[in-house]
Protein backbone atom coordinates (compact mmCIF):
# COMPACT_ATOMS: atom_id res chain seq x y z
CA UNK A 1 0.00 0.00 0.00
CA UNK A 2 1.58 3.34 -1.28
CA UNK A 3 -0.78 5.58 -0.11
CA UNK A 4 -3.24 4.49 2.90
CA UNK A 5 -6.35 6.68 3.41
CA UNK A 6 -5.10 8.53 6.74
CA UNK A 7 -8.98 8.08 7.91
CA UNK A 8 -9.09 4.15 7.60
CA UNK A 9 -5.93 4.67 9.41
CA UNK A 10 -7.24 6.94 11.82
CA UNK A 11 -10.67 4.54 12.50
CA UNK A 12 -8.48 2.18 12.58
CA UNK A 13 -6.44 3.30 15.72
CA UNK A 14 -9.38 4.91 17.36
CA UNK A 15 -11.16 1.59 17.54
CA UNK A 16 -8.43 -0.20 18.92
CA UNK A 17 -7.57 2.18 21.40
CA UNK A 18 -10.71 1.96 23.30
CA UNK A 19 -9.79 -1.91 23.68
CA UNK A 20 -8.16 -3.44 26.20
CA UNK A 21 -7.96 -6.71 24.99
CA UNK A 22 -6.64 -7.75 21.28
CA UNK A 23 -10.43 -7.28 19.23
CA UNK A 24 -11.08 -9.94 16.37
CA UNK A 25 -10.67 -9.03 12.72
CA UNK A 26 -14.46 -9.39 11.94
CA UNK A 27 -15.42 -7.53 15.03
CA UNK A 28 -13.14 -4.29 13.94
CA UNK A 29 -13.83 -4.71 10.34
CA UNK A 30 -17.62 -4.07 11.71
CA UNK A 31 -16.86 -1.42 14.00
CA UNK A 32 -14.71 0.57 11.09
CA UNK A 33 -16.71 0.26 8.42
CA UNK A 34 -15.05 -1.07 5.65
CA UNK A 35 -14.39 -4.52 3.95
CA UNK A 36 -12.66 -7.16 5.70
CA UNK A 37 -9.89 -7.43 2.49
CA UNK A 38 -9.29 -3.67 2.81
CA UNK A 39 -9.46 -3.87 5.96
CA UNK A 40 -6.23 -6.25 5.85
CA UNK A 41 -4.53 -4.44 3.75
CA UNK A 42 -4.73 -1.38 5.78
CA UNK A 43 -3.25 -4.01 9.36
CA UNK A 44 -0.78 -5.33 7.33
CA UNK A 45 0.31 -1.69 7.04
CA UNK A 46 0.06 -0.94 10.52
CA UNK A 47 1.85 -4.24 11.25
CA UNK A 48 4.81 -3.07 9.38
CA UNK A 49 4.93 0.23 10.67
CA UNK A 50 4.86 -1.40 14.27
CA UNK A 51 1.11 0.29 15.19
CA UNK A 52 -0.33 -2.89 15.59
CA UNK A 53 0.41 -6.71 16.69
CA UNK A 54 -1.49 -9.81 15.46
CA UNK A 55 -2.11 -12.01 18.76
CA UNK A 56 -3.45 -16.05 18.74
CA UNK A 57 -6.44 -15.96 21.55
CA UNK A 58 -8.69 -18.44 21.73
CA UNK A 59 -7.90 -19.70 18.53
CA UNK A 60 -8.36 -16.88 17.21
CA UNK A 61 -5.68 -14.27 15.31
CA UNK A 62 -6.57 -10.58 17.37
CA UNK A 63 -5.21 -7.03 16.89
CA UNK A 64 -4.04 -5.57 19.27
CA UNK A 65 -2.48 -1.77 19.25
CA UNK A 66 1.26 -1.37 20.40
CA UNK A 67 2.99 1.18 22.51
CA UNK A 68 3.95 2.77 19.05
CA UNK A 69 0.66 3.01 17.83
CA UNK A 70 -1.08 4.65 21.14
CA UNK A 71 1.30 7.24 20.89
CA UNK A 72 0.21 7.52 16.93
CA UNK A 73 -3.19 7.71 17.90
CA UNK A 74 -2.41 10.45 20.46
CA UNK A 75 -0.41 12.37 17.96
CA UNK A 76 -3.38 12.52 15.79
CA UNK A 77 -5.72 13.41 18.45
CA UNK A 78 -3.58 16.34 18.91
CA UNK A 79 -3.54 17.50 15.63
CA UNK A 80 -7.08 17.35 15.21
CA UNK A 81 -7.35 19.28 18.16
CA UNK A 82 -4.93 21.84 17.16
CA UNK A 83 -5.37 22.16 13.50
CA UNK A 84 -8.78 21.43 13.17
CA UNK A 85 -10.51 22.65 16.25
CA UNK A 86 -8.11 25.35 16.95
CA UNK A 87 -7.71 23.99 20.54
CA UNK A 88 -3.84 24.58 21.27
CA UNK A 89 -2.00 22.86 24.27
Amino acid sequence: MDRPDLYVVARILERLWRETEPMLRTRLQVAVGTNFDVLTKYLEWMKERGLVVFVENDGHQKVLLTEEGRGSYRKLVSWINETVHGKFG
